[in-house]
């Protein structure tokens, strides 16, 4: 009894043999996607044009607040935001720090200034709010 056989000399006509197990499949894959298709699509894109949204939010205050560094300020973690970059790299070709997002412009100034401004004014609401309830519990 011979253990090794060589079938070189009975080639195949292709890597996928007669193409019985990429038939089975394909006759299965048409099948389940003409149910599956319909339904799932909707999800797809609705999941894919959150992930956009994310990325751009993600490109967004990657500049407005300094990179890597800024992000981890803002309380992001590194395995975070490494995973954000990574995410971008794929959904855009290029690092967010090297790339511009077609008709956005960022106005740095402009985006402290107004944060500034809101911050302020929160915090006199709340002093207001404050000396109000106080007034009030002093007159009781």
């Amino acid at each position: 009894m011979r253990l090794v056989v060589d079938f070189r000399s009975e080639r195949m006509e292709s890597p996928e043999g007669r193409g019985l197990a990429r038939q089975a499949w394909d006759a299965y894959a048409q099948a389940v996607n003409k149910v599956t298709i319909p339904v799932l699509s909707p999800l797809v894109r609705m999941y894919a044009a959150g992930s956009i949204v994310d990325l751009i939010g993600f490109w967004s205050v990657w500049h407005l607040e300094g990179g890597f560094e800024g992000l981890q300020r803002m309380g992001m973690s590194r395995a975070s935001i490494y995973r954000r970059v990574k995410l971008f790299r794929i959904a855009f070709g290029a690092h967010p720090d090297e790339f511009e997002m077609p008709g956005i412009k960022l106005d740095l100034a402009d985006f402290r200034e107004g944060w500034a401004k809101i911050a302020a004014e929160k915090r006199a609401k709340e002093k207001a709010e404050a000396k109000a309830k106080n007034r009030a519990q002093s007159q009781s």
